[in-house]
């Protein structure tokens, strides 16, 4: 039999103790996936539950101030991938793993498709701005890639009526999430460019899970964007969506509407631009007719000093006929600005938001009437409730009974109210209460019931 020294001899509760701390020093925070099993949540507010696959299965412990974060309720059978450390429950020696942070398998998944994916497609050059087509200032045709039925097909249409109604839109109308949505974007951008009736396209459509954008991350809406000959902006979800889309199009913008405002210019500015030119050619044909007359001059002193009386006849005549066109011609271009002109402004009158302030204002001085209304019969209410609870506290008052010729008699020491008679001595000080005042005696004699 071997001899062995007391300090080489470990109890149960130091040998778990040193294996738990060598398992959490030695292996590193690790990501794992599985299915949740025999799912348990105690009064504690921790989750206790295992891991498990087709072949093992393994304890876990996620504790309160871990789960609080969960963005999703865990459930029996759902597949799930957790961060955790591994670690030993000391009373029992079970071998554990201490959850951080818990996601639906699926999200995380899609994450790691989404990253392989754009690293892959970075390699090939698709996001180079290089391959980057330049937007046209003044669009003559706008094509949108988007559902029909979508909240962004409505943003966008609104954006491109206020801001520059002239340019003519072709929807081409897709799916843009679910079953064939990849099919349908990546036909609807060939299509586009069969056609070549638009000279810039918005792919578009409204926020949504990583689920529901997924068919703006699929390869083949990829390479189609980028095969694409015709300038594209991609309005996608919200600001804080990204997808891959997003990378390859020509120009990203944060929402549909903020794609629509990119592919078109402001109608005012045009306005104002229309104006300048205006000016600018006004300016220029009084130039042109000024020469003329300095010419008209100069041919005038000429034909003076020779006197070729038939020459200067024809000359005349052809210098009427320059001036009648020069000015027939600067009467048409002045009529066609003036023209412009007008249905601008017509445009701009009619996008006024002064009648729908008028009616909005109506409905806030309605509903300020209602609510008037209403404040009123609540206060009314609250004070016949108040009456009512005031009249029945008065009933059961204690001041009441006084009122009836009813003393409270209690202790002149202590205050305690005496409600038995053999709990007084004779000659103890008592203090009666009445309605009005109050009465101090001595007690000489006591007579119990």
């Amino acid at each position: 039999m071997a001899i062995v020294s007391n300090d080489e001899i470990l109890s149960v509760s130091q040998l778990n103790r040193a294996a738990r701390q060598l398992l959490e020093s030695g292996l590193p925070m690790i990501w794992v996936e599985g299915e949740l099993s025999n799912l348990a949540r105690p009064a504690s507010g921790h989750i206790y539950f295992s891991l498990k696959d087709d072949q093992a299965q393994v304890r876990c412990a996620m504790f309160r101030s871990s789960n609080r974060r969960l963005k999703f309720e865990p459930d029996n059978g759902l597949q799930v991938l957790l961060r955790a450390r591994v670690s030993i429950y000391e009373p029992r020696g079970d071998y554990q793993l201490i959850v951080e942070h818990m996601e639906e398998a699926g999200q995380g998944l899609l994450r790691r498709r989404f990253e392989e994916l754009k690293a892959s497609l970075a390699e090939e050059g698709l996001f180079d701005e290089t391959h980057k087509l330049r937007l046209p200032a003044i669009p003559d045709r706008i094509g949108v890639i988007t559902s029909p039925s979508g909240a962004a097909i409505r943003d966008i249409l609104h954006v491109l009526r206020r801001r520059y109604p002239l340019a003519p839109i072709v929807l081409y109308p897709t799916r843009v999430q679910g079953a064939g949505a990849k099919e349908e974007i990546s036909a609807a951008l060939k299509t586009a460019a069969q056609r070549a009736e638009c000279d810039v396209l918005i792919l578009a459509r409204g926020g949504g899970s990583l689920e529901d954008l997924w068919a703006f991350n699929e390869e083949s809406v990829a390479r189609s964007l980028y095969a694409c000959p015709i300038p594209t902006v991609s309005g996608v979800g919200h600001e804080i969506d990204f997808t891959i889309a997003d990378l390859v199009a020509d120009v990203r913008a944060p929402t549909p509407s903020g794609a629509a405002e990119i592919v078109v210019p402001d109608r005012r500015e045009l306005l104002r631009e229309l104006q300048l030119q205006t000016g600018r050619a006004g300016a220029a044909t009084r130039r042109v007719l000024q020469a003329g007359g300095e010419s008209l001059r100069q041919l005038g002193g000429r034909l003076a000093r020779s006197h070729p009386g038939a020459v200067l006849q024809r000359l005349a005549q052809q210098l009427d006929a320059l001036t009648q066109n020069l000015v027939a011609d600067f009467e048409h271009k002045l009529t066609e600005r003036r023209w412009e002109l007008r249905m601008l402004r017509r445009q701009l009158t009619a996008a006024s938001p002064l009648a729908r302030l008028q009616r909005r204002a109506a409905r806030l001085a309605t509903g300020q009437i209602k609510l008037n209304n209403a404040m009123r019969q609540r206060l009314e209410a609250a004070a016949k409730r108040f009456a009512v609870a005031a009249a029945s506290l008065q009933a059961v008052s204690p001041l009441a009974t006084l009122q009836r010729g009813y003393a409270i008699v209690s202790d002149a020491k202590t205050g305690a109210v005496v409600r038995d008679a053999s709990k007084v001595s004779v000659n103890d000080r008592i203090e009666a209460r009445l309605a009005r005042g109050r009465l101090q005696a001595v007690v000489d004699k006591t007579r119990p019931d």
